[in-house]
């Protein structure tokens, strides 16, 4: 009872005053609470109620929350499983091009046609090197396309014929060319160029 003796000390009663008032409270007021303190237990009550509230709040919170994570995990899942298929997906697609252009370059000028070649072929079982070249698996195959569906390629002489380009050999001068009025063959391919606009000129001029 030190805040009754308190405020009877501050209302200016003796000692012996304040005792016999407190024994006297003490005696017929048992479990009497102080305002003060009733309003510390009061706040401490209203505090916890708060809290339980709070807690309620928490927890409903959480299990929605676990709710979303549990969505918001297969969002993430599905986002992984989409990111890893167009991650592996471009791998292939860079692996395909690599493989297209490595084959292109060895087939060269070998074929009539290089992407109907190349169609004709398994990529699959072409092996490239750290440079993007090819390590394995294509000469066997354009070999084997070679003897079976040798229209396809080249041969050696259509490729010289290529290299040295056309020729005019056949063509028959006016008579009078060459000097012997005859018909003697022009060598369109062994004339130099200084040889080749005169005779021109001499047709015109015919």
């Amino acid at each position: 009872m030190e805040w009754l003796k308190k405020l009877l000390e501050e209302q200016g009663l003796a000692d012996e005053q304040v005792k016999a008032i407190i024994e006297g409270v003490e005696g017929n007021y048992k479990g009497f609470v102080p305002p003060h303190r009733f309003e510390e237990v009061n706040t401490a009550k209203k505090q916890a109620e708060e809290d339980v509230k709070e807690r309620d709040k928490q927890l409903d919170k959480l299990k929605k929350s676990a709710g979303d994570n549990e969505e918001l995990r297969q969002q993430i899942a599905k986002l992984q499983e989409e990111n890893k298929a167009a991650s592996e997906k471009y791998a292939s697609d860079v692996k395909e091009l690599r493989t297209n252009t490595a084959m292109r370059l060895a087939i060269g000028d070998s074929a009539h046609d290089a992407e109907l070649v190349l169609s004709l072929l398994d990529k699959t079982k072409i092996e490239l090197d750290e440079e993007g070249g090819i390590k394995a698996g294509f000469e066997e195959q354009l070999q084997s396309l070679r003897e079976t569906k040798a229209f396809l390629f080249a041969q050696k002489q259509e490729k010289e014929d290529e290299k040295k380009g056309p020729t005019f050999k056949g063509i028959t001068p006016a008579d009078g060319a060459g000097g012997s009025g005859g018909h003697d063959e022009v060598d369109f391919e062994n004339m130099s160029d200084a040889d080749y606009y005169k005779y021109m000129d001499q047709q015109k001029n015919k």
